[in-house]
């Protein structure tokens, strides 16, 4: 365990967060540089009777892929196969998935046999240290309640280990689960300040700082917005959208001890969902990705389901937009919702992205349409897996996509990936005609508090 330099922490009395702005985001376009190419089904799904989307893998406190005897291991949120695809996200379980060469994946059992905190459990990041392993999760829904419900605190799961041999790898108990965050209602919005169509508390990312050996953990959030603000110039429409990405910090490098410490970013009169945090250290610069929807931009913004980046000079510095405007992954126009919940990771010279296999085949304009399908539709069209890993060059605040690589394809240290500059991709890189107004109409639609059915 390391433990930082207490005068490393910067001091934040009167201090604010860089922000996402309105003007950096009405920049946001697809381009050739960001749009994916169409995921066609892998040929064999290593867990095709699971459902599987948010995917993180096991790292240790330098953020390296860590391995337990040679093998390397990652973590999904997964549901029964058999469920609809929309209702996954109220049965969430974690589930492990391990392979010595990153291309053939075995597993898919359970992490935690019981006693995990919350109704379900949503993403998080694991930490392999010294041999301890933590696994930091989203502890969603008040499990004291009779009715499904949304309260969201971010917990840990500890104490248990990982036993491995030439066969495969296995979770053993007894684990310890524990409430280490919730908000405080002035740096991040609880539950009952929500004005917002979405309430967000989750997604816990532990990082250690390379340079200041600073202990954290990123989460997303809602900066808390009074009514009467006069943020976004007065427009209170605006001011629900109110995406955050937060931390925490460890005074001691413990990584059960965490206080609370004012946003790296604040997405306020632009996005209410910031979704899965998380930073990668490349060239002595910070950059920073997250995950959002194409409904969760304020009114009169017009995004996509992407992955979005910012990069600074240092973990809380002032936090530029990638390409302009803050978008480095897309899906094509002809398949907005094909993949969702990006994770970028080091590999080498170039930064690699991970994500899952959505919905295939559907142009909608927005993912509500998925419930108007019948039962079988849906299912065909989700993908439920992983997604075509994909290649991302980045040149100081500029990014491209470069190449893929298959599904659940995560390269060892020891891989040589090939020389590429052959990737093309899909022509239709522009906004299809009609796009503007359809989602002004459909976010008119969208303004009440709650889980909407767009999380399909």
């Amino acid at each position: 365990m390391s433990e930082r330099n207490p005068d490393s922490r910067r001091s934040t009395e009167g201090w604010s967060p860089p922000q996402w702005t309105r003007s950096q985001a009405d920049g946001i376009e697809r381009t050739p540089e960001t749009v994916a190419p169409v995921i066609e089904p892998p040929p064999e799904d290593p867990a095709a009777d699971l459902h599987i989307w948010d995917t993180w893998l096991l790292r240790d406190r330098h953020g390296e892929i860590a391995e337990i005897d040679g093998w390397r291991v990652l973590f999904s949120l997964t549901a029964p196969e058999e469920l609809l695809p929309g209702k996954r996200h109220d049965v969430a379980e974690i589930r492990f998935f391990y392979s010595r060469n990153g291309t053939e994946w075995h597993g898919g059992d359970r992490v935690f046999e019981a006693d995990a905190l919350g109704q379900r459990q949503w993403a998080g990041s694991a930490l392999y240290d010294d041999g301890e392993l933590y696994l930091y999760y989203t502890a969603a829904g008040d499990e004291s309640a009779d009715d499904l419900n949304y309260t969201q605190r971010i917990a840990v799961g500890h104490g248990g280990r990982f036993e491995a041999d030439e066969d495969g790898v296995w979770s053993e108990g007894p684990w310890r689960h524990e409430t280490i965050l919730e908000p405080d209602g002035e740096w991040y919005e609880n539950e009952d300040q929500s004005r917002g169509m979405i309430y967000t508390f989750r997604d816990p990312w532990f990082f250690e700082d390379p340079e200041t050996g600073e202990t954290n953990l990123l989460f997303e959030a809602n900066t808390p917005v009074p009514v009467d603000s006069d943020r976004c110039d007065g427009d209170e429409a605006q001011t629900e959208f109110n995406g955050s990405v937060g931390v925490a910090a460890s005074p001691s490098g413990d990584p059960l001890d965490w206080e609370l410490e004012p946003p790296l970013l604040d997405g306020v009169c632009v996005n209410q969902e910031l979704e899965r945090p998380h930073v990668v250290p490349r060239d002595g610069r910070y950059y920073l990705f997250f995950s959002s929807h194409m409904h969760t931009f304020s009114p009169g913004l017009h995004g996509f389901d992407g992955l979005y980046g910012f990069v600074a000079d240092s973990l809380r510095g002032e936090y530029e937009p990638l390409n302009g405007s803050g978008l480095v992954v897309t899906n094509p126009a002809s398949v907005p919702f094909q993949a969702y919940s990006w994770m970028a990771f080091p590999y080498r010279d170039e930064i690699l992205v991970q994500s899952f296999y959505n919905y295939r085949e559907f142009a909608g304009d927005s993912l509500d349409g998925i419930a108007d399908l019948s039962e079988a539709e849906q299912r065909r069209r989700f993908g439920g897996t992983l997604s075509p890993t994909l290649r991302l060059d980045v040149d100081g605040d500029r990014t491209r996509i470069h190449g893929t690589l298959a599904h659940w394809h995560i390269p060892t240290s020891e891989e040589e990936l090939p020389d590429t500059d052959e990737y093309r991709p899909p022509d239709e890189v522009g906004s299809d005609d009609g796009y503007v107004d359809r989602v002004d109409a459909r976010m008119d639609r969208h303004r009440t508090v709650g889980y909407l059915r767009s999380n399909y």
